[in-house]
């Protein structure tokens, strides 16, 4: 029987993220966010100081470090789990400094390769997700002419073989299939009909599907998406059958809905309160 999914919260410091960009964009307000969120039943906060919606420009590395290197100090210091969602290793270096204990790379290491050896010298987890350009241009490389799944299963794969190569154990790495990054609308439901096979890589799965644009579109109506804010019921459909079919870990925007939604589950007898086997740490695989 599946375990019940780690939820992860996302603690967005950033102006022009697709969901909540300017909503938590400086210290005091961040850390308010994140202590509701584990006040909701957040096991894990993400916090991420780099838009990586569709089109979005980066940052300097140094607004990104100021606007999310306070904010992980304070959480951390609170008591949190918490990780950083970034491709940078100057970064996720800082961050792990402060207190992070987790690197969430949506780039899998293949923006800044040397994110894989600021991890290996450290104990944290790391999330590698499935990732081929950076925002402002990713929808030119959503074509997947061997299928969308056998082509994520293999570029994971060699993602997998970097963070070994690199010295991350294999038991602190969990995969990410990259919902709505260089994929379409498509492509996103054929992942998710297919998690059984990433499970063949035999690493934890985390999956971001909140509010994304791919949700949007199945709730349009004349061609036009329905709102990023009215997209959470189906969200939480989601989240029952991700949670049982075993996915390990699922980040969110709304955590009390998603604890609901898990909770439910549960009563069902669809999982177990064991805990998901990552991150290491609490319970190790």
């Amino acid at each position: 029987m599946p375990v019940r999914p780690r939820v992860m919260g996302i603690v967005n410091v950033t102006p022009d993220s697709f969901s909540d960009g300017g909503r938590y964009d400086d210290t005091e307000r961040a850390v308010a966010h994140g202590r509701a969120l584990l006040a909701e039943g957040a096991d894990i906060l993400d916090i991420g100081g780099e838009s990586t919606r569709p089109g979005a420009t980066r940052p300097l590395v140094a607004e990104e470090l100021d606007r999310v290197v306070p904010v992980i100090r304070e959480l951390a210091a609170a008591g949190a789990v918490v990780s950083v969602d970034t491709m940078r290793s100057e970064v996720a270096e800082a961050a792990l400094a402060a207190g992070a204990t987790i690197v969430n790379d949506v780039s899998g290491g293949l923006a800044d390769p040397r994110i894989l050896e600021v991890v290996a010298a450290t104990e944290a987890s790391y999330v590698a997700m499935h990732w081929r350009a950076h925002s402002d241009r990713m929808r030119d490389f959503a074509v997947y002419p061997d299928g969308v799944v056998e082509t994520v299963c293999r570029e994971l794969a060699e993602r997998l073989e970097a963070t070994e190569a690199a010295g991350i154990a294999p038991h602190r790495v969990a995969l990410d299939p990259g919902l709505g990054f260089a994929k379409k609308p498509r492509h996103n439901w054929e992942l998710l009909a297919a998690l059984e096979a990433l499970r063949v890589l035999g690493r934890p799965l985390l999956v971001g599907a909140s509010r994304k644009s791919f949700l949007g579109s199945l709730l349009g109506v004349a061609g036009r998406p329905r709102p990023v804010d009215e997209r959470e019921h189906a969200h939480v459909a989601l989240v029952a059958l991700l949670a049982e079919r075993g996915v390990d870990c699922l980040r969110v925007h709304d955590v009390r809905a998603t604890a609901d939604a898990l909770a439910v589950v549960a009563a069902m007898g669809a999982t177990t309160d064991a805990g998901a086997m990552w991150p290491p740490g609490r319970e190790d695989p």
